[in-house]
């Protein structure tokens, strides 16, 4: 074949075009980020948080950003892995409850202490912002954290009647947290630890006779269908656990500004209100369903969770002597922790 010089630089041109034109998404920084989580997606906060999440950073990056989501643990490892995947970039963004790596985020688990919590949007709006004075540049100083915030007000599932503490006895009940397992031994439970996902399995096996949860996810897991009874709490909740949505720092640092600032104006504060509060919001449904399946609901009064509330004590007092030794001030952090949702209640 004769190919002229001008022929020859008629194809290089024609080259250079349309390398150009493939580069242009490039140049328009189009992003694909990994969203890894542990529940099912039809459960309630991959189907109503972390969906609109998702799709809100779509659809405000103008299509520039993909968000893949990968419920149920896809992309595989185990819940307890979430974070670390987040911090070496095996996924770019995780869900994940702080407590299945105790100890790792202490500051947290002041939100988690037993009957600390009356209010999910209150106690997540506080989180927020103790995140940012007290954790953000020290223990998640390795992630960039995009939300923070609890769940509805966690109670006890199980296989029996629950009215007093004493009827915790001898019972292997799962529990979210280090806290609430420490609580769960105080009262004479044998506390057994299992990420959620685990809980119907271990239910349905008798490896357990009840789980500390709320409402809000008994229907994923079919726990009103695999035990009958049900412990709720006037006041103060039971327990919280604490979550975080996480992004692999170096990830988010790649992006160009007007993408961190889609990033940016999808979480923080307001976002970690409304996921804490969105959560709450499906206690009701939940705790409808188990009504209609004719269970039984046992509703501790304020007055009547007094002896629940001694018995927590020991807990706290361990907990702040444990965050002595790590150099953190535990009473200072529940007393601020405690003002703060006091403040955002009202």
């Amino acid at each position: 074949m004769n190919i002229t010089r001008k022929s020859f630089l008629s194809l290089a041109g024609a080259a250079a075009l349309a390398l150009g034109l493939g580069a242009a998404p490039a140049s328009a920084q189009e992003v694909t980020l990994s969203l890894h989580q542990f529940l099912p997606a039809q459960a309630n906060v991959p189907r109503l948080v972390l969906d609109v999440w998702a799709d809100n950073v779509e659809k405000d990056s103008g299509g520039r950003i993909k968000v893949d989501r990968y419920p149920s643990m896809q992309l595989g490892g185990t819940p307890p892995e979430l974070m670390d995947q987040a911090i070496d970039g095996v996924a770019d963004v995780v869900w994940t409850v702080v407590g299945y790596t105790p100890g790792r985020y202490p500051s947290t688990e002041v939100f988690e202490l037993p009957f600390m919590m009356t209010n999910a949007r209150a106690a997540s709006r506080a989180y927020w912002e103790m995140f940012e004075e007290h954790m953000k540049d020290t223990e998640f100083k390795d992630v960039h954290i995009l939300g923070t915030w609890v769940h509805g007000p966690g109670m006890i599932h199980a296989n029996r009647e629950i009215k007093v503490p004493g009827d915790m006895a001898g019972l292997k009940i799962r529990g979210g947290s280090r806290l609430i397992n420490d609580y769960l031994s105080a009262l004479g439970a044998t506390p057994v630890g299992m990420p959620v996902p685990a809980v119907s399995e271990g239910l349905s096996k008798g490896v357990i006779d009840g789980t500390t949860i709320p409402w809000e996810v008994t229907s994923a897991l079919k726990v009103p269908e695999l035990v009958h009874n049900h412990t709720e709490f006037e006041g103060k909740a039971l327990y919280v656990l604490t979550f975080v949505l996480a992004m692999n720092k170096d990830r988010y640092d790649s992006l160009p500004d007007d993408l961190k600032k889609v990033i940016d104006d999808n979480s923080g504060l307001e976002f970690s209100v409304f996921a804490g509060g969105t959560q709450a919001d499906s206690d009701g449904p939940a705790r409808e369903a188990a009504v209609a399946l004719g269970n039984n609901i046992v509703t501790v009064s304020e007055e009547d969770a007094k002896a629940w509330r001694d018995a927590a004590q020991p807990v706290y007092d361990a907990w702040i002597a444990d965050m002595d030794t790590k150099g953190i001030d535990g009473q200072a952090l529940i007393d601020e922790a405690t003002m703060l949702m006091e403040k955002y209640s009202q």
